[in-house]
């Protein structure tokens, strides 16, 4: 039994592919988009968490190399070494708020929308606990 396909059944599976063809890039840029944003967004969560945790640790101790101890316990997973500090002020005084920033370079998983994001995360807190 010799199965035949039709010219008509023919074309459509072409015109099928070149479809799947003009769409396909399209899906995966926009799959690739979510992924790196969900990626930047999870590492933007971390790098606030970390200022938090300085912050905090900054207006009970007052002390720059406890807060930054514990922005990197804060953040666990990130590269904290190459973290940047930003405390205003430098010293805590009573009543005072301590403002702490950390930025955060990371690589981009894909290399389609860049290769790095620079992410800053702020802590804030009253000192004195």
């Amino acid at each position: 039994m010799k199965r035949s396909i039709s010219r008509k059944n023919e074309r459509a599976r072409g015109a099928i592919a070149v479809e799947f063809a003009l769409v396909a890039p399209i899906l995966l840029a926009l799959v690739a988009g979510i992924v790196e944003f969900s990626h930047a967004y999870n590492l933007q969560i971390s790098v606030t968490q970390a200022a938090r945790e300085a912050a905090r640790t900054m207006a009970i101790t007052n002390s720059q190399d406890e807060a930054e101890e514990a922005a990197a316990n804060g953040a666990p997973g990130l590269d904290t070494d190459t973290f940047v500090y930003d405390f205003t002020p430098e010293t805590c005084s009573e009543d005072e708020t301590v403002t702490v920033s950390v930025s955060y370079t990371a690589n981009t998983l894909t290399g389609l929308f860049g290769s790095a994001v620079t992410l800053t995360g702020v802590g804030a807190m009253r000192c004195g606990g």
